[in-house]
């Protein structure tokens, strides 16, 4: 009974399988397997079977698995052994397939299916045997002058670079890692001085981890985790970067994941591997507050928690707050370069930014009231518990966490900062005599507090004198932060001309004295930060982004600040150049509703005249030609989203100026903009892939993408064909996408593969002109591709059917672009061109074509016309049917007055040849004879 219910879904399997239904025939195999009881050669037959299925969904590891089960009931089965031998190709694991391929040869030489395979697995085998061979020779030639100390430095560092070319290469890695590089990397890192080779020689062991689960497994065998985090611990930051890049290598391989903005684990390998992944958790975790590590190393360690908590990566959220790590990390947030003692924690003046971007995108993970609630727990646990020390460096380090939780996971910072007397003891704080500490703190705290209208006017009411009061202070450093405070209060009204919370003209002293800080010759960078912040919130203000803009030595004082490299500059900087670029969202102005509001007596917000597009145009010019892009560059390294979303809709602001899209490409922008269009908010992707479509349009694609950026920019330009994305953006990435698809055959496979041919196609038949042209256009260089041709335009279809309605388009580039498709479309297809005969249009659009004024035009006609005479006689007999005839001999009769009738008239000749051939038309002078 067993064995008849077994073999009832096998049979149903191999009826999915001859109808290609893959999933289901893996469904029905899975049953039959789980259905047998022990391990009889049923067992064998059905491993086999559902390897087949895996084969055809591209799941090769576990083909391979189904086979060695197979293969372990029944050896040597020649089925098992192909398909075996199949999935270990799809790998790349050739030597292992030859192996299997050489047994099926061996057991039935007669077999023909096996012999292609053999063959090409055997000049596959002996070319990586001698590829390997070299590779070997090299290996031990750099081997033996990077490990002499008596060589040269110069030469020495030659051939470390040497080592890490070859770790890149796939050979190369394979040789390498059977070698005993690792440990001879390891022996001389402990000892070597010179800083290139220890970089490099870690950055080898990065490449070494990169895209192999087996390789990664070997170092970390060799060399063990605690060495990773030794390396980590360095006050070199090509060392820490180094290190950093490494562990992410480890995380990526042992979960499938790759260094792209989009890349998901693949849920079976970081099963598979959780014990692994588990320890470098803890092992990170518990090092953030670890008070022997360096600041740049604590850092990284942050930023590589941040990277891998989100639930697209590896879900470490929930993990980091059952292990203490919302503790540690706000621990970071309450450090202090003040705090002078032997167990104090080294930080960097990025450090508390970076712990507040990941205790934000931990609490954004928490999905659920539940998980929520025991944040918020960790959190007033940890508030609570300094609040019981009576003494002043409680209440500051309470007063400082909450100013990052502001700045992070802003919800949490407000429940906080709205619990009974926690504001009344910052202000307390802030109107504190002789303590510098206090006051500094205390102003952060007010001006993160103040980041609402309703907070903004509590603390206007409560707090302005005592900020005016602190402005008054010795210490810059409190000076600025006071300045910061009334900078923010004064800017609640946002860009609403007609609020004014502070007298009029106060706003253009506060941002004189922003800038005098920013500017002041021995400012250090903290003080320069405070003072872009402060531009920041008056730059909602017109009048100053006009003072501003004009003011070449402020700008190139805030592009100097941004490529400092410190996370914490990043909102005054950023946010100062989307008020000065307008890219905030604004809110669409509905005319009727104004009306209303009028008549109700409700406020009405006002944009100042400064604000007009021709002087926001002049802003963006100066921006540009002043190099904000290699700031916005530098800037872009957050692992903030909101911050990436700002930057990129600085990006996409400035690439809205055509003039300054070649200085975007040239400072880097491109290549930032790729990953701001994979990663981020949806608004970000948005602006960053807009971007991309503006310097797409104007500027030579292999110029503006060179290499693999052109297929690496197809996604985030198809992004942008979606209903909810507007008509500019449809149009934009269009235009982007014709003049990829015309670069190469490459390019065009990507956009197809990416699905982008349906999106494209959608856009043929919109209705606004512009758009369905340039879809049109983009479909035309698509099908330069013949592949493309035959997949789309030969099956049963009416797509050459709507191409010829489209010829006879009233809008001239539209029919140009058409007429064009069907050019190309006949070339290739004699089924396109039997095709074009379904059209009750079919002669209207050839005459239109024939007959009109424009020579490009006639000779696309002219060339669907000699297409369809070439492609058979029956579709030479039917055109010539036609007046086609006649509109041909009437143009040949036009004089060649340029090299474009030549060439018409050249096609016309050889067209009406062929057509002789078949005998479908006879020369005039052969009727005479008869």
């Amino acid at each position: 009974m067993e064995i008849i219910e077994c073999e009832k879904y096998k049979e149903q399997g191999n009826e999915a399988f001859k109808d290609e239904k893959w999933d289901d025939a893996l469904k029905h195999y899975t049953k039959a397997i789980n259905s047998v009881k022990g391990e009889p050669k049923e067992l064998a037959i059905y491993c086999k079977n559902r390897a087949a299925a895996y084969l055809k969904l591209g799941n090769y590891e576990k083909a391979i698995e189904d086979c060695d089960k197979s293969l372990d009931v029944c050896p040597n089965d020649p089925k098992a052994l192909f398909r075996r031998c199949q999935a270990l190709e799809s790998l790349q694991r050739f030597e292992e397939a030859y192996r299997d391929a050489t047994q099926i040869f061996k057991d039935d030489p007669a077999n023909k299916t096996i012999q292609p395979y053999l063959q090409r697995l055997h000049k596959i085998v002996e070319e990586r045997a001698r590829i390997n061979s070299q590779t070997s020779t090299k290996l031990d030639t750099m081997l033996k002058i990077v490990f002499d100390p008596s060589n040269d430095k110069e030469k020495r560092e030659t051939a470390m670079n040497n080592l890490l070319v070859l770790a890149r290469e796939h050979a190369g890695s394979e040789v390498m890692i059977k070698s005993p590089v690792v440990q001879k990397i390891k022996n001389l890192l402990k000892i070597e001085k010179n800083q290139t080779l220890y970089v490099t020689g870690v950055r080898i062991i990065g490449e070494l981890c990169k895209h192999s689960e087996d390789k990664t497994k070997t170092v970390m065998k060799d060399v063990g985790v605690p060495w990773f985090l030794e390396i980590l611990d360095s006050k070199n930051q090509e060392v820490v970067t180094a290190a950093q890049y490494c562990l992410q290598c480890i995380l990526n391989s042992l979960s499938g994941m790759e260094n792209k903005a989009d890349s998901k684990p693949k849920k079976e390998l970081v099963e598979k591997n959780k014990s692994a992944i588990d320890t470098l958790l803890t092992c990170l975790t518990v090092s953030i507050n670890e008070r022997t590590i360096s600041g740049l190393a604590r850092d990284a360690i942050i930023e590589l928690l941040t990277r891998n908590i989100h639930y697209t990566t590896l879900e470490w959220a929930e993990q980091l707050v059952e292990k203490d790590g919302v503790r540690k990390l706000l621990d970071c947030c309450s450090e202090l370069q003040e705090f002078h003692y032997e167990s104090a924690m080294d930080i960097t003046p990025s450090t508390r930014t970076i712990a507040a971007v990941c205790l934000a995108r931990v609490y954004e993970n928490m999905y659920y009231d539940k998980a929520k609630e025991i944040f918020l727990n960790k959190v007033q646990d940890f508030i609570k518990e300094k609040l019981l020390s009576p003494d002043i460096e409680s209440k500051v380090r309470i007063t400082v966490v909450i100013t990052e939780l502001l700045r992070g996971p802003l919800d949490l910072g407000n429940i906080l900062i709205g619990k009974e007397g926690i504001i009344e003891m910052i202000l307390v704080m802030a109107n504190t005599e002789d303590d510098e500490l206090q006051q500094k703190v205390a102003c952060e705290c007010i001006i993160a507090a103040a980041s609402k209208a309703d907070k903004a006017r509590s603390i206007l009411a409560q707090g302005t004198d005592i900020l005016k009061k602190l402005y008054k202070s010795k210490n810059d450093h409190i000076r600025i932060r006071a300045l910061v405070g009334l900078c923010k209060l004064s800017s609640y009204g946002g860009n609403d001309a007609t609020i004014k919370p502070f007298a009029e003209g106060s706003t253009l002293k506060l941002a004189e004295a922003c800038r005098r800080f920013l500017l002041h010759p021995g400012k250090d960078t903290d003080i320069r930060k405070w003072s872009a912040e402060g531009l920041s919130y008056l730059t909602l203000d017109a009048e100053v982004k006009e003072k501003l803009i004009e003011d070449k030595a402020a700008l190139k004082a805030l592009v100097e600040l941004a490529k400092s490299g410190d996370q914490s500059v990043i909102f005054g900087v950023i946010t100062t150049l989307v008020n000065l670029c307008n890219a905030y969202e604004k809110q669409e102005v509905i005319p009727e509703m104004v009306q209303l509001a009028k008549f109700a007596k409700q406020h009405i917000p006002e944009e100042h005249e400064l604000d007009d597009p021709d002087f926001v145009t002049k802003r963006l010019v100066v921006l540009g030609q002043e190099n904000f892009t290699t700031a916005l560059v530098a800037l872009s390294k957050t692992e903030s989203a909101n911050s990436r979303e700002l930057i990129s809709r600085v990006f996409n602001a400035l690439a809205s100026e055509h003039e300054l899209r070649g200085i975007m490409v040239q400072q880097g922008a491109v290549k930032v903009l790729i990953k701001l269009a994979l990663d981020g908010t949806e608004k970000g992707k948005r602006q960053a892939s807009q971007a991309l479509a503006r310097i797409g349009i104007t500027m030579n694609p292999e110029i503006a993408f060179p290499g693999q950026r052109s297929l690496e920019c197809i996604k985030p330009l198809l992004s942008l064909l979606h209903q909810d994305c507007t008509g500019l953006e449809n149009f934009e990435a269009l235009m982007a996408l014709c003049n990829i698809a015309q670069m190469n055959e490459t390019a065009r496979q990507r956009i197809v593969k990416e699905q982008g041919f349906f999106k494209i196609e959608h856009y043929m038949y919109e209705d606004h002109e512009y758009i369905s042209r340039a879809a049109l256009q983009c479909m035309c260089n698509l099908v330069q591709s013949e592949d493309i041709v035959k997949t789309f335009f030969e099956s049963e279809n009416d797509r050459v059917k709507f191409i010829v309605s489209c010829c006879l388009d009233e809008d001239q580039d539209s029919a140009m672009a058409a007429s064009g498709m069907l050019a190309v479309l006949t070339s290739y297809s004699e089924k396109c061109c039997e095709k074009i005969f379904d059209s009750k249009n079919w002669l209207e659009a050839i005459q239109c074509l024939l007959a009109n004024k424009l020579v490009s035009m006639q000779y696309r006609g002219v060339c669907i016309v000699a297409n369809i005479i070439n492609a058979s006689k029956v579709l030479t007999e039917k055109l010539m049917e036609s007046s086609v005839l006649e509109i041909l001999m009437a143009l040949k009769l036009l004089p060649d007055e340029d090299s474009n009738r030549k060439k018409i008239n050249e096609v016309i000749e050889d067209a009406l040849k062929t057509a002789e051939k078949y005998g479908v038309i006879k020369k005039p002078e052969d009727e005479n004879d008869d």
